[in-house]
């Protein structure tokens, strides 16, 4: 797999061809500068994998927010935040949406983050649309902004909205496996404890202070990529913003599309996305279950030669054994059937898994057949 590349900002916003008909279309891999709903109308029809939203949060503030000292909060007062009303707002809402659904595969999915200000009336939103709602998740600030009046509980996390195309969307990619094995082999769960983004990762201009008000941290990012994508997909973000998406993407051998209509967060973005080296295959392989992989059938490894008909197959302790027939059924005494059906039978259970009952010598002590079938399935990968 080619690294995804990073180009130009492309300022004109020309709809590139269709993926489908180039490897490497001149839509892909590049910051588009403009309006998100203008900008996604000109890319193709399904060709977005993962999309992550980080919308405008409409916060509505109030005058200026100061700490007990009475010093400024650096707070989100920018007018992209700002709208007349919540019809306004809602109208917006809508609009992208929309223009995300028409680009989004039909095995693709949306992630879209928001605060108690927003995020209520974006996920009503989702639902009128059509997209259905598959995990809300609470990502829980390791170090929030504290309330500096005093007023209300201190505002320690932010709310995630996953959600597939279609209330029947089939194939949507979800790595159950991968997330288990980042979670010290437990399920993880909808609530997700990060910090903020802080340190040398916030980027900053030339007087020190921040560049966007909202940068996410890119562990919020990577968990997102992790779950919901695989090397070589296309993730959308239509409020690029800094480029977090990007330079996460691009690390974790993702293509990216980022459209942003601020030319200074732009401009941001594409040097800090340039400087992003992008992993090794190797280092961005999925874990995948046993689910995941192609089916084998017993049959295959008869036919392959692995367990010959003919051959004997007892259980590991030497206790049971039954006679390998040519069409893949075991065989004892005048009854006869599957590896799963005649290890059920000679343990008087109701069911059995034959694979790891069965074993074979094949010289060096007993072996379970499951180990056999590692052996068709890199064939199998070899051959696709």
């Amino acid at each position: 797999m080619s690294a995804p590349r990073i180009g130009n900002v492309v300022r004109t916003g020309e709809a590139g061809p269709d993926k489908r008909s180039l490897g490497n279309p001149d839509w892909l891999n590049r910051i588009h500068v403009g309006d998100c709903v203008a900008q996604l109308e000109k890319l193709p029809h399904g060709s977005i994998d993962l999309i992550f939203a980080d919308p405008p949060y409409n916060l509505q503030l109030e005058g200026e927010l100061t700490r007990p000292d009475q010093s400024k909060v650096d707070a989100v007062d920018d007018h992209w935040d700002k709208f007349s009303s919540f019809s306004a707002y809602d109208d917006f809402t809508r609009a992208w949406l929309l223009a995300c659904r028409r680009v989004l595969k039909p095995s693709g999915t949306l992630w879209v983050i928001g605060s108690y200000h927003n995020i209520f009336r974006v996920g009503a939103s989702l639902q009128d649309l059509g997209f259905w709602i598959l995990n809300d998740i609470v990502w829980r600030k390791a170090n929030p902004m504290p309330n500096f009046r005093g007023r209300r509980f201190t505002n320690a996390h932010e709310t995630l909205i996953w959600a597939s195309r279609d209330a029947g969307a089939k194939g949507y990619t979800f790595n159950y496996e991968a997330l288990k094995a980042a979670n010290d082999g437990l399920q993880m769960r909808s609530d997700w404890f990060l910090p903020i983004c802080t340190g040398g990762e916030r980027l900053k201009d030339e007087n020190g202070r921040k560049t966007h008000p909202t940068q996410k941290p890119e562990a919020l990012i990577h968990r997102i990529l992790l779950a919901a994508s695989a090397p070589g997909d296309v993730v959308l973000d239509p409020f690029f913003g800094t480029g977090t998406t990007g330079a996460v993407a691009k690390r974790l051998g993702r293509n990216f599309v980022g459209i942003e209509r601020d030319t200074v967060y732009a401009d941001a973005a594409e040097k800090r996305i340039a400087a992003i080296d992008p992993l090794e295959d190797e280092a961005v392989a999925v874990s995948r279950g046993k689910r995941a992989e192609p089916r084998v059938p017993f049959g295959a490894l008869v036919e392959a030669g692995l367990v010959p008909a003919g051959a004997v197959l007892t259980d590991a302790k030497r206790r049971h054994s039954a006679i390998v027939r040519a069409d893949g059924t075991l065989s004892i005494g005048t009854d006869a059937g599957s590896i799963h059906k005649m290890g059920a039978r000679v343990q008087g259970l109701e069911a059995c898994n034959g694979w790891t009952f069965w074993h074979i010598d094949r010289g060096d002590g007993p072996e379970v057949i499951d180990t056999l079938r590692s052996v068709i399935r890199a064939q199998m990968a070899a051959a696709g």
